[in-house]
């Protein structure tokens, strides 16, 4: 399928705060991504995160979880496993977009029911596609 990417969301602050609360429209984009046939993988400095994926109900949208490498970016991904090469990236701290590309958003570190950074995730995407298929 044209476009397709490898999608990694990173877990705390990007997808969680710190009481363990979902950010806002989180299933809602890993839906519509997996739809247009995308394949979504979390990962997490701080090890393998499947409690998340499935306490949140994510599993039905994620591909694998895996330990994100938090320095020697490219050259950590074997070491730790990762076995897909990660063409789009979400993260709350932006020398993991330096080095892979991608989107930062705004850490959510705090519910807030009015946090709209998933949509502008899935618009970045959008916008990623579309330069893609115009070969640009």
């Amino acid at each position: 399928m044209e476009g397709v990417m490898n999608i990694f969301f990173d877990v705390d602050s990007t997808l969680i705060a710190r009481d363990g609360s979902l950010r806002p429209f989180v299933p809602q984009v890993f839906e519509q991504l997996v739809g247009e046939g995308h394949r979504i993988y979390v990962w997490s400095g701080v090890g393998l995160r499947w409690e998340v994926v499935e306490r949140h109900r994510l599993r039905p949208y994620v591909s694998d979880v895996f330990v994100k490498p938090l320095y020697d970016h490219h050259n950590s991904l074997p070491l730790l496993g990762v076995s897909v090469k990660p063409d789009f990236c979400v993260d709350d701290h932006p020398e993991v977009i330096g080095a892979f590309g991608g989107v930062t958003v705004w850490p959510y570190d705090d519910p807030d029911p009015l946090d709209r950074e998933m949509e502008r995730v899935y618009q970045m995407v959008q916008g990623v596609n579309k330069t893609r298929r115009n070969g640009s």
